[in-house]
């Protein structure tokens, strides 16, 4: 049930995609609860894993993966829409290519991908329910907002022409706030396996 969850997660990323392309902007005031629905679920998934007991290794890589698709792809969208810059995107793929490749190495020692981290902050920041809660939010807060004033321009012109630069200026901060966490976040996975054992450095220096 968990992963059909998750994959339920998808489908509705692709009606999303669909309609922030649509040419009618009412169709468009749908997204903000839809992206809400999306992020939602990714809650849902995994409380139901763990009270239904389907917790697995396969349930949690494919959580992660599809957490990843979604913010990967909102980001180029919203990059192709010429709502954000390109920079933007890049910071979140290459943390996300970097991170995900890490964890694949220890999903093939059986670790879980929140289990590999060992520090107790770097547990904090990356594993912990808080900072889990914290990031998804933000992610939420920041897609809801900019897809949910998409349409003004079309359906609000006065409106939206008066309060511009107000809407630039949260857009903004959202979004530099998203980079910030989503960065800060990698860190932890980064520095911990290149100082393993068997990590980065020992093996530039065999």
């Amino acid at each position: 049930m968990a992963n059909l969850i998750t994959l339920g997660r998808f489908i509705l990323l692709i009606v999303l995609i669909v309609l922030a392309y649509a040419q009618n902007p009412k169709l468009q005031l749908v997204n903000c609860p839809l992206l809400v629905i999306i992020f939602v679920l990714d809650g849902v998934d995994g409380y139901i894993a763990r009270k239904r007991n389907e917790a697995s290794l396969f349930g949690a890589i494919f959580d992660i993966a599809i957490d990843r698709v979604v913010e990967n792809v909102l980001w180029v969208v919203l990059v192709d829409l010429r709502i954000i810059p390109v920079w933007v995107a890049v910071v979140f793929v290459i943390r996300g290519f970097v991170v995900d490749s890490i964890r694949s190495q220890g999903a093939s020692e059986g670790q879980t991908p929140f289990g590999m981290i060992c520090s107790p902050i770097g547990k904090f920041i990356v594993a912990s329910s808080f900072m889990r809660l914290f990031y998804g939010a933000l992610k939420a807060g920041t897609f809801g907002f900019i897809f949910l004033i998409q349409p003004w321009p079309a359906l609000f012109p006065s409106f939206y022409t008066e309060s511009k630069t107000m809407l630039t200026a949260v857009k903004w901060i959202l979004v530099y706030a998203t980079v910030t966490v989503c960065v800060i976040r990698g860190l932890p996975v980064i520095f911990e396996f290149t100082t393993r054992e068997n990590g980065l450095f020992s093996a530039f220096r065999k």
